[in-house]
């Protein structure tokens, strides 16, 4: 039996998982949930991830995986071909560090369960919403276009001329911010980056319009 890949179509940690095991080239069936209508927040998912978050990778043996970062840590030590990550420390910890910035910087500060808190506690209004959202994505954006501009490690991708978990953190937000209308005409790099890599058929199936619960 394949994986169970629990995600929701536009959640960006989903798609940046997507994209890693269709990089790896591994099956998974696809379960659908909507976060607005609560889904993820039944006794039945909260048994399979006490967060209530997607995604949640269910293992053939049954046993479930949370967290995408970590999932794709999993993946790279059981599946190690084709690589996601670096052979060597430096690399590994450069994007590492990559995926963080986007990972830990921007995603907690906008997921959606912040932006529903911002409405319901404080009355933020779709625009207070956008420029909320905006504010966090530019900030750390900013600094990543300086890191990947700066770098002579910079390649096609991210990191050298194979995608890695950062080009899977770097698409999946870029996707996110398609949602607030954020151009990339700021960050000239990061902008060459994605479209290098929505022209991977690795990539374009992780992408959220291409979910069979996209809507």
């Amino acid at each position: 039996m394949p994986m169970k890949l629990h995600n929701f179509f536009r959640s960006s940690t989903s798609t940046r998982l997507r994209a890693a095991l269709n990089l790896k080239g591994l099956e998974y069936d696809y379960v659908a949930y909507v976060l607005r209508d609560g889904e993820t927040r039944t006794p039945a998912y909260l048994s399979k991830n006490p967060q209530g978050l997607v995604p949640t990778l269910e293992r053939e043996d049954g046993k479930f995986l949370t967290q995408s970062l970590s999932i794709m840590e999993w993946l790279e030590d059981k599946h190690p071909t084709p690589a996601i990550l670096p052979a060597d420390a430096d690399g590994r910890a450069r994007v590492r560090s990559l995926s963080y910035m986007i990972a830990c910087e921007i995603h907690p500060l906008n997921n959606l369960r912040v932006l529903f808190r911002l409405r319901d506690q404080f009355g933020a209004d779709e625009d207070a919403q956008k420029e909320w959202f905006t504010h966090w994505v530019a900030l750390t954006f900013d600094a990543l276009e300086t890191e990947l501009a700066s770098s002579d490690e910079t390649g096609i991708y991210c990191h050298g001329d194979t995608p890695t978990m950062a080009d899977c953190c770097l698409y999946a937000q870029v996707w996110n911010n398609r949602r607030f209308g954020i151009p990339l005409d700021r960050w000239p790099t990061i902008a060459r980056i994605y479209a290098s890599l929505d022209a991977l058929d690795a990539f374009q199936k992780s992408a959220p319009p291409n979910q069979p619960d996209a809507i």
